[in-house]
């Protein structure tokens, strides 16, 4: 189980490394980077809002204090010693909240400057990891296409080695079929195959039908000779006029009663 587990884990890191694309896993981290500088710029307006809040609320309780103050002084001076020692004592228990809320706005003041100073260097080293991602990308990029060139030109890239494949597959077929149909026309010429369909010859049929080829032509150009020599005669004939045509007549005349 052990061995399954570690040649699983071995099978899914290798597909992970295929899949994985440097160039997004940068994009990637950088994007959470600036989730993280937004959620800390959140923390500090967070802060600085409680922050102006203690102070609105210090404002107010100041403003009491030096109200039942200025109220104790007019009861003293009235003679009302009772009505100044109550607004003195409301002055005091005031005066304490207003020292709690002091701490407490030193406090968060504090923290606010703490989250400033935080946000700011993060901000600067969101700024050098995106210049530095850039060019990580720009340097991939170009070292990815200079690969694929070198490839595409050395003839060892993917699709590449699938052309050469297909071109060395179609050559050798195209080999294979000459050489067979060179082998066929061998074969039938000297009579070891015979042809069903009658077209395919031996070579003294072929010498042959040459011969008697010959013969038919030579024939063929006597006849057209003598049917031209034939018309020639008629021709001239028909041009001597009449005169000729009795000299003929009589030329021929003694021979037709010869032969009666």
């Amino acid at each position: 189980m052990k061995r399954m587990g570690m040649i699983f884990r071995a099978k899914a890191n290798k597909a992970l490394d295929r899949a994985e694309d440097p160039r997004e896993t940068l994009d990637y981290s950088y994007q959470k980077q600036l989730e993280l500088l937004q959620k800390v710029r959140r923390g500090v307006a967070d802060v600085a809002t409680s922050r102006k809040r203690l102070e609105l609320q210090l404002n107010q309780l100041q403003g009491q204090s030096s109200k039942l103050e200025d109220q104790g002084r007019k009861a003293l001076a009235l003679g009302r010693e009772d009505l100044a020692r109550e607004a003195l004592s409301r002055r005091a228990a005031l005066q304490q909240q207003v020292t709690d809320l002091e701490t407490q706005h030193s406090t968060l003041q504090g923290e606010e400057e703490k989250l400033t100073l935080a946000a700011q260097r993060l901000q600067a080293k969101v700024d050098a990891f995106r210049t530095k991602k850039e060019t990580i990308k720009a340097t991939y990029t170009a070292a990815q296409a200079q690969t694929r060139i070198g490839e595409a030109f050395s003839g060892i890239s993917e699709e590449m080695g699938d052309v050469g494949l297909a071109i060395q597959r179609a050559e050798d077929k195209t080999q294979q079929l000459q050489a067979r149909a060179g082998a066929i026309d061998e074969l039938l010429a000297s009579g070891a195959l015979d042809d069903p369909t009658g077209t395919a010859k031996d070579d003294i049929a072929a010498e042959l039908d040459r011969i008697s080829g010959g013969t038919d032509v030579e024939l063929e150009l006597q006849r057209m000779k003598a049917e031209l020599a034939g018309g020639s005669t008629q021709q001239q004939a028909i041009e001597g006029g009449p005169q000729d045509a009795a000299q003929q007549q009589s030329s021929q005349s003694p021979h037709r009663f010869d032969k009666s």
